[in-house]
């Protein structure tokens, strides 16, 4: 089973923590994005591995776009 991280708001990605393979607790913040001047960090909602990465450092992102899928 797999779990999809969305951006919770428009904004940026301006860090990457995580790479594909690594594993990662609940909780553990995987990205830092930035929104209308503030620093936000999304975190993982489940335990697991990080199976896929969908964007880039300093990318822009819209409310729900899949940022990563843990597997």
């Amino acid at each position: 089973m797999s779990t999809e991280i969305t951006a919770p708001m428009p904004g940026s990605i301006s860090r990457i923590w995580k790479r594909v393979g690594d594993n990662v607790e609940a909780g553990e913040e995987l990205f830092l994005m930035e929104s209308m001047k503030m620093e936000i960090p999304i975190v993982a909602a489940t335990s697991g591995s990080v199976g896929d990465i969908r964007v880039n450092e300093k990318q822009a992102v819209n409310v729900g776009d899949i940022l990563a899928v843990l597997i």
